[in-house]
């Protein structure tokens, strides 16, 4: 028996669109029109050849799914007795290869691919990006290749969804890469713990989505949940340990995931500040400022400093989020009165037109330039980007745009056209906020699904198409954020995310308007696992 294909999809000889796939259907190719003949070998005599009638498929079953598939007649293929996953035992590929192998219980082997096996392969002619692939199934056997591992990983991941789905893949031709290179979930472990197995878990999916960045936003008022050496009496219980971290990290990377760490600054450091009342932000009055650190006194930098550096090796990854957000000494209606020390400091630092947005400014400059030593891309939210004013923020950063309500907002189309990058966590679509506060409702996945793209980086409209390219607008991240705690326990955040996850993988990899109807969308979700 053949894999299980949809009826109306079987035996077709017009064109045909499935998901966001243009489907060409050829008619009685030869071996070399649909790639066969580039590495595909007859197998050995117990390897029986593929006697299933020859017919035409589907594309494979996949989210994100498949942008060009070209199928051609064959009996197509699933996994079998014989079936091996190959690749070149000491070469790039290994990991990749023996990680499908175990998903699909079949042996991983070195040497020449026969029929029933899958071979995975580099190509450095590849015409796709490196997040690229190419999948080619005929005479019962699979080839995946690409440029690099990245892509060949994703083509894997094509595969094996499909395998879940209807059991294998029709013959024929997938050609495949993301529209936008930054791809992932956001994950506040601060406000909420979240233990190691939780988080391993929602990488291994994400990787199947072909997602490529987790964010952990590790600091808060409420609590810092990742171990210090250079601090340990800043720490809550419970946290995860750099132990744990490492192994987060290292599965991460299996699944070519970057793990970004936030520790947000110079607000939100409520935890910290616990520790440290001694920094404690307090306006002339001498009331304290919530979550706010006193940028004017020389300690409060080497703290954050030190965590940065300390850091740096835990997390590898080519990313670093610096916070910004809602500094609430910048909510005050004059926050050169209010905070007079703040705005003494920034005179003295930068000018007697300088005021506490300049000193706010300097602050994420110079936390910026600390990460960048350490060989990292900075991130910081769009409220943290303030424009005009005596200090200019540095341009060796991304921005993480997420609102136009807060203090400090401007326009996503301001920033694009000063020339910024813009990381899409638009707050109307793409925000889990636990207990619903403040009008947040959580995510379906349909109107992300059905109206969300990149492009649409604050409220329900996009901005223009001269600026919302993938030059100009990344990527995005699905973000869950913990304000209530306890609204939902862990299992339930896993399964409130599903299919909002699943959403933005799509329109991430393919922003283009889907095929399948949003119920269709859900019973391909169940399906691929």
């Amino acid at each position: 028996m053949g894999p299980k294909w949809p009826k109306k999809l079987v035996g077709s000889t017009t064109a045909l669109v499935t998901g966001a796939v243009t489907v060409l259907t050829l008619s009685a190719c030869s071996t070399e029109e649909a790639g066969g003949g580039s590495g595909s070998q007859s197998g050995s005599s117990a390897v029986p050849t593929p006697t299933t009638p020859a017919r035409t498929g589907p594309a494979p079953a996949a989210i994100p799914s498949v942008r060009d598939w070209q199928p051609v007649r064959g009996p197509g293929w699933e996994p079998s007795k014989y079936t091996r996953v190959v690749a070149d035992p000491d070469g790039p590929l290994a990991d990749e290869a023996k990680l499908l192998a175990r998903e699909l219980k079949v042996p991983f082997a070195g040497g020449a691919a026969h029929t029933a096996d899958v071979e995975l392969a580099l190509d450095d002619a590849s015409k796709e990006g490196r997040e690229g692939y190419e999948l080619r199934s005929r005479n019962g056997q699979v080839k995946i290749s690409g440029s690099a591992d990245a892509g060949v990983f994703y083509g894997t991941r094509t595969l094996l969804q499909s395998v879940r789905a209807r059991g294998g893949v029709a013959d024929g031709v997938v050609r495949d890469e993301p529209d936008r290179p930054q791809r992932g979930l956001m994950l506040d472990v601060a406000r909420k713990h979240f233990s190691a197995s939780w988080i391993e878990e929602r990488i291994r999916e994400m990787g199947d989505l072909k997602l490529n960045q987790l964010q952990l936003h590790i600091s808060d008022d409420q609590a810092f949940r990742v171990e210090s050496t250079s601090h340990p009496e800043i720490v809550s219980k419970p946290r995860l340990t750099k132990k744990q971290m490492r192994s987060i990290v290292e599965l991460a990377e299996s699944r070519h995931i970057t793990v970004i760490p936030e520790i947000d600054s110079p607000g939100h450091l409520g935890a910290v500040l616990k520790a440290h009342p001694e920094l404690q932000l307090k306006d002339e009055s001498g009331t304290p400022t919530e979550g706010a650190i006193d940028i004017s006194n020389p300690d409060a930098a080497k703290i954050i400093d030190d965590l940065l550096r300390e850091y740096a090796d835990l997390f590898p990854g080519k990313y670093w989020h610096l916070g910004g957000d809602e500094y609430l000494a910048l909510a005050k209606r004059d926050p050169d009165a209010s905070y007079p020390q703040l705005a003494k400091k920034a005179r003295e630092e930068d000018g007697r037109d300088a005021g506490v947005q300049d000193l706010a400014t300097s602050w994420l400059n110079d936390r910026a330039e600390v990460v960048r030593e350490e060989g990292k891309t900075p991130q910081v939210w769009n409220d943290g980007v303030h424009e005009d004013g005596a200090v200019r923020p540095h341009r060796d950063r991304q921005i993480a745009y997420w609102t136009g309500r807060e203090a400090g907002e401007r326009n996503p189309v301001e920033f694009l056209k000063e020339g910024w990058k813009l990381i899409n966590l638009n707050d109307e679509y793409l925000y889990y906020v636990l207990g619903q506060p403040n009008n947040f409702t959580y995510p379906t996945g349909r109107r992300i699904y059905e109206q969300w793209t990149p492009a649409v980086l604050r409220g329900t409209k996009p901005v223009p198409k001269s600026l919302s390219g993938p030059k100009h607008i990344p990527g995005g991240r699905f973000a869950v954020w913990c304000d209530q705690a306890g609204a939902q326990t862990p299992e339930q955040v896993a399964t409130g995310i599903r299919m909002p996850l699943r959403a933005t993988s799509q329109k991430l990899w393919n922003p283009e308007k889907p095929a399948l109807s949003w119920e269709d969308f859900k019973k391909l979700g169940a399906g691929v696992g």
